[in-house]
């Protein structure tokens, strides 16, 4: 007697992959927003090991914040000319880089006319770099170069060490994945020199004053129109005084748990469209502040940790504004014409407008202000 062989009938094969199908149409996003969230977690774990970098700093240092410049630079006038003044007299030490595999030192180099300081290499042309920022110029500074020698020393000693990039900070890390694994302080390929993903509070290695708050001008006609108060009113016009340069201590932040230290620079969460920003003319990744949906990872003088929405930012400055009607809000808009940091730039094109969000760079009074009403906002 014959016995028919079982099977599954087409019917039955295309219920099963049906079934398969949804399956994985349920899952993909769940194993993404997992594998999306485990990126972000890594992020915040690099931060507490910057925080307990910093903390190592400030105990060298009589708490001190980084600085990359002599405290009484101001004592011989604005900026660039003051540089020159200063090497005539004494040394400025250059923000160093590293060692290469080859025993080269690199490093933003300052060379002055002193004899023991006559054989440096570079020039005040490099002064910009020892700033904690340039808010009359192109906003470099001290504030972007937290992993060069002077601090990642008290991390892993290397320029290129991964604790200093985001794992979701791509474009950056196409560009050097390949030195992370090579057992040198710097390397340099001839092309490009990338900077960290996270980044210092340039108000906050100010002097607090050099960012103090301005009335609007139905107050203070001398600080014109609102959008300009700014450090120098009516505007950036020059440096600060002679105490201006001398980093503030930690311990100075009178908001602790509101201001911001150290943050992702560029926009990594909930990004829109390209990687690049095509306000500029060099590829260049959108900021952290270009964005109405970025949320950066942002560490706060306290110590703690927390994703920092920008609108929550933006929210933040509005009740601000509203229940001090006569201050210039939780960030000033003086620098580079009142655009304030690269606002012309910001995907949402809030420059214009009331809105545009230049936290973190240009805070209100320094390490004396705050960055948002509070942290559960």
């Amino acid at each position: 007697m014959n016995r028919l062989k079982k099977g599954f009938t087409i019917v039955e094969l295309l219920v099963v992959v049906a079934i398969i199908a949804l399956l994985i149409a349920i899952l993909l996003p769940a194993i993404g927003k997992a594998r999306d969230a485990a990126l972000i977690t890594q992020s915040q774990g690099n931060l507490r090991n910057l925080v307990s970098a910093n903390a190592a700093y400030g105990a060298d240092y009589n708490d001190r914040q980084y600085t990359a410049i002599p405290d009484d630079l101001g004592l011989y006038g604005a900026c660039q000319a003051a540089c020159g003044t200063y090497v005539a007299r004494q040394c400025i030490n250059g923000t160093i880089l590293g060692w290469d595999s080859g025993g080269g030192l690199w490093g933003y180099w300052i060379r002055g006319t002193p004899q023991r300081c006559a054989g440096y290499p570079g020039n005040c042309g490099n002064f910009t770099v020892l700033l904690p920022c340039d808010y009359w110029g192109d906003f470099f500074g001290s504030w972007r170069l937290a992993n060069c020698k002077n601090f990642n020393s008290y991390v892993n000693g290397r320029y290129y060490d991964p604790v200093f990039w985001a794992p979701k900070d791509k474009f950056t890390l196409e560009n050097i994945q390949k030195y992370f694994s090579q057992p040198v302080e710097f390397n340099y390929d001839g092309t490009t020199i990338e900077f960290p993903t996270y980044c210092w509070s340039p108000a906050a290695m100010w002097a607090p004053d050099v960012l103090r708050d301005k009335a609007p001008p139905s107050l203070d006609p001398s600080c014109g129109a609102l959008t300009n108060c700014a450090p120098i009113c009516p505007g950036l016009g020059t440096c600060p005084g002679p105490g201006g340069f001398k980093s503030p201590t930690v311990g100075s932040s009178t908001y602790p748990s509101l201001k911001t230290r150290m943050i992702e620079h560029q926009w990594l969460q909930n990004r829109e469209g390209a990687d690049t920003n095509p306000a500029f003319s060099t590829p260049t990744p959108w900021y952290f502040n270009q964005g109405y949906n970025s949320t950066p990872a942002t560490m706060f003088f306290d110590g703690h940790i927390q994703m920092l929405g920008i609108d929550v930012v933006q929210r933040s400055n509005d009740l601000w504004n509203v229940q001090n009607p006569n201050s210039c809000g939780l960030w000033l808009r003086g620098a580079r014409g009142g655009n304030g940091y690269y606002q012309e730039a910001a995907y949402d094109m809030l420059a214009a407008g009331p809105r545009g969000t230049s936290f973190h760079v240009l805070t209100t009074n320094g390490i004396l202000g705050r960055d948002v009403m509070n942290t559960g906002d």
